[in-house]
């Protein structure tokens, strides 16, 4: 057998083993400062390689509350009104005829706040308050009595008429007054060609608040009755009411009517009509009894008494509700309490309060 004598090619790793042998000292330096550098370069990745960007989630959208709503109302009907400068709206109150010459009047269904008296001789008229309501044509226009006045000075309101009993005057053209009187004031009013004289005396919404500007009453602010939402009752124990004041043509009735829970005006026995609206409809009813006496002044006048207290029924939702009214001075504002002494909030819109004399007038319901 033959054997090669050439000699084997060395690997290079053999020369590095070699080597590490013959120098383990060096070969320990060199792998530690491998090792060194190697950790030193994963370092530097680790400590210097660009942060990732944090993606917040998304947040939830801010839904904002939306801003309450305020409501105004007016302090006469306690219906809302569209601002705040609406519930000062300047007040005028205008008194309308009753006597069956002056029928059908103008002005009634559309108004606020109507309070029905005797004049004289058992005939009886109204003073009617406007503020939100703004009927095109008011009257027939007469004349003023001193129980008005009284009545008028919580208001804070013009007063529209033609003349009045010597007190009355007396007392509204002392200044204190907002006085509309038509006999020095005539360019607002005029007469109508349809009826005679004193019947025939009329004015205008429109008319009066150019009035009132022309005086500088631009606003008006006082304290109303305390009011609130409509409850028609489901059993009603007062759909019928009669009041009467002195005789036939100017006793009323009211009929209740409980799909609009409002009264329907009767006078005389036949549906009191407003010549340009229909059938007067009031949501309140309110029967107030009063002290009254017919006195000689200038002429023989009736005097009621306004200051102080009497019984009242409010008819209003369908029932009759037992009252108190109190009335402290002049200024002040007529009160209609329960029997705890509770002010009654009345039903909001039109208010027709009767002043029913104690010694001949009544007030019954079924």
């Amino acid at each position: 057998m033959e054997f090669s004598s050439a000699p084997q090619k060395k690997r290079p790793w053999n020369h590095l083993t070699a080597w590490v042998h013959r120098h383990p000292v060096a070969s320990l330096i060199i792998t530690g400062l491998v090792l060194i550098i190697a950790a030193s370069v994963a370092t530097f990745f680790l400590l210097y390689q660009k942060p990732i960007k944090m993606v917040e989630a998304p947040k939830p959208p801010v839904v904002s509350k939306p801003a309450p709503i305020t409501k105004y109302y007016s302090p006469l009907t306690g219906l809302e009104v569209p601002s705040q400068a609406a519930t000062t709206t300047p007040v005028t109150a205008v008194m309308i005829e009753n006597s069956p010459d002056a029928r059908p009047q103008s002005g009634l269904k559309n108004s606020d706040l109507v309070f029905e008296a005797i004049a004289e001789a058992g005939i009886t008229r109204f003073m009617v308050f406007y503020q939100q309501a703004q009927p095109q044509l008011i009257g027939p226009v007469r004349s003023l009595r001193i129980y008005d006045v009284d009545w008028l000075a919580a208001f804070n309101a013009s007063i529209a008429h033609v003349g009045g009993s010597l007190y009355a005057l007396r007392e509204v053209r002392n200044g204190q007054y907002r006085d509309l009187d038509q006999f020095f004031n005539g360019g607002y009013y005029w007469r109508a060609s349809d009826r005679y004289a004193p019947h025939n005396v009329y004015t205008s919404s429109a008319k009066l608040q150019a009035l009132n500007e022309a005086k500088g009453y631009m606003t008006s602010t006082f304290t109303g009755f305390p009011r609130t939402d409509a409850a028609p009752s489901k059993t009603p124990d007062a759909t019928s009411i009669a009041i009467n004041f002195s005789s036939a043509p100017y006793n009323t009735s009211y009929t209740y009517d409980a799909t609009r829970n409002v009264y329907l005006r009767s006078q005389g026995g036949a549906p009191h009509l407003d010549r340009e609206d229909g059938q007067i409809t009031p949501t309140v009813v309110i029967a107030m009894h009063v002290d009254e006496t017919t006195v000689l002044q200038d002429g023989y006048r009736e005097q009621i008494g306004t200051i102080g207290s009497g019984e009242a029924t409010i008819f209003q939702n369908g029932t009759a509700i037992p009252a108190t009214w109190h009335k402290t001075s002049k200024d002040s504002q007529i009160a209609f309490e329960s029997a705890d002494g509770q002010p009654i909030p009345l039903v909001r819109g039109q208010t027709w309060i009767a002043a029913v004399p104690n010694d001949q007038g009544s007030v019954t319901w079924q």
